[in-house]
C-alpha cells in the first residue's frame, strides 16, 4: 500500500513510519516541523528514515530517503489547501494515517490559535482531501484528554466526552464529530485512536519521562504536580506503534456497520500506574534519588487515566505488553546515547 502519515517528523509518526516501511509499504511522510519543541531532534528522527535535513527544511519539495527507496518526506503545513490536494491527486494514497496536530494540554492555555489551525483547519483539509480522491481508510489521532473530567474508570469509549478541561482536548473531540459526519455523509472508513500517555526512545522533550530523566541527570529538582497523587496509563511507544500499524494494514472492514464507517479506539496500555511509582522506575534505572518539588495540579490536568482497550484487543488482538521497568530502561539508555551521556 501506498501510505500518507502527517507527524512524520514526530515521535510517534517516525515510529509509525518506521515499522511501515520494516512491512514493505510505500509511505510519504509529512510534517511542518514547528517549533514547538526542538526541532533537532525532529530532523533527527528524519535522519533516522534517511531524510537529509538541508533538503528537508524547504517547504512543499518532496524529499527522497537515502536508505528506503519505498520513502520520501515533504515539509508541508496540513491547513495549505493549496499544496495539500495537489499532494494528493499527484501520489493516490490507499490509506492516509493523521498523526500530525499541535499538541500538548498546557501549551493550548498560551497559544490557543495554533490548535485551531492546526487541528481544526487542517483536519478539515485532510477530510476533504480523503473526500475527494477516493481514500479507503483515514486513521487518525485523537486523545485520551477528549474525558475530561470524567471521574470513572477506567474509561471507556462509550463514556461521555461533553467535558473537555483544556482548547487541546477540545479539538480532538472536534476531530471526532468531523470525521463521523464526512464517514455518514461520504462513506469512506475513519478511525480515531484516543491515545493515553506514550513514552520511549526518541519521545517528546515536554512529556513526563523526558522532563524528569533530564532534570535528575542534571541534579535539578522535578516537578510533581498534585503532590504526586496522580496516575496514568503509561504505554511504551512498540505497543502503540503495533496497534497502529494493525488497523492500518487491516481495516477490518467487515466488522464496520456499513451504514456506519466509523470507529473510535482507546490505545493504552490498559492499566495505570502511579506517577510516584513511575518516577520510582526512572531512578532506579539512574541509580539517582531525585529531589521532589511537590506542586498542586495544573490547569487542564486529569488526575487519572486508565484505558480500556477491549475493543482493540478483540478487534485487532492488541496486546501492550512493555513493563514499566522495560519501557523506561530502553527510554534512557537511548536518552543516554543521544546525548552523550
Amino acid at each position: 500500500m501506498k501510505i500518507l502519515v502527517t507527524g512524520a517528523a514526530g515521535f510517534i509518526g517516525y515510529h509509525v513510519s518506521q515499522k511501515l516501511l520494516q512491512n514493505q509499504h510505500y509511505v510519504v511522510g509529512l510534517d511542518n516541523i514547528n517549533s514547538y519543541y526542538d526541532v533537532d531532534l525532529k530532523y533527527a528522527r528524519l535522519e533516522q528514515l534517511g531524510i537529509n535535513r538541508e533538503k528537508a527544511e524547504s517547504f512543499n519539495v518532496p524529499v527522497k530517503s537515502d536508505s528506503s527507496e519505498k520513502f520520501q518526506f515533504v515539509r508541508m503545513n496540513l491547513e495549505d489547501r493549496e499544496q495539500l490536494p495537489k499532494l494528493f491527486e499527484i501520489e493516490k494514497f490507499d490509506v492516509v494515517c493523521n498523526l500530525a496536530a499541535q499538541a500538548g494540554v498546557r501549551y493550548s492555555l498560551e497559544n490557543p490559535e495554533s490548535y485551531v489551525d492546526s487541528n481544526i483547519v487542517g483536519f478539515l483539509n485532510i477530510l476533504e482531501c480523503c473526500r475527494n480522491n477516493g481514500i479507503k481508510h483515514l486513521v487518525y489521532a485523537s486523545s485520551s484528554s477528549v474525558y475530561g473530567l470524567n471521574k470513572k474508570v477506567p474509561f471507556e469509549t462509550s463514556d461521555h466526552v461533553d467535558h473537555p478541561i483544556s482548547l487541546y482536548a477540545a479539538s480532538k473531540k472536534s476531530n471526532e464529530l468531523m470525521a463521523h459526519t464526512y464517514s455518514h455523509l461520504f462513506g469512506f472508513q475513519t478511525t480515531g485512536l484516543r491515545f493515553f500517555t506514550v513514552y520511549g526512545p526518541w519521545g517528546r522533550p515536554d512529556m513526563a519521562m523526558f522532563l524528569f530523566t533530564k532534570a535528575i541527570l542534571d541534579n535539578e529538582p522535578i516537578k510533581v504536580f498534585n503532590n504526586g497523587k496522580m496516575e496514568r496509563d503509561f504505554t511504551y511507544i512498540d505497543d502503540i506503534v503495533t496497534g497502529v500499524v494493525r488497523i492500518i494494514q487491516n481495516d477490518h472492514t467487515e466488522s464496520y456497520d456499513p451504514d456506519k464507517k466509523y470507529k473510535v479506539y482507546n490505545i493504552g496500555n490498559n492499566d495505570s500506574v502511579r506517577l510516584m511509582d513511575f518516577i520510582s522506575a526512572i531512578e532506579n534505572k539512574l541509580n539517582i534519588t531525585s529531589q521532589k518539588n511537590m506542586l498542586p495540579i495544573q490547569p487542564g490536568d486529569v488526575e487519572k487515566t486508565w484505558a480500556d482497550v477491549s475493543s482493540l484487543i478483540n478487534d485487532y488482538g492488541y496486546a501492550p505488553n512493555t513493563s514499566i521497568e522495560e519501557g523506561v530502561g530502553n527510554f534512557i539508555d537511548w536518552y543516554k546515547s543521544f546525548y552523550n551521556i
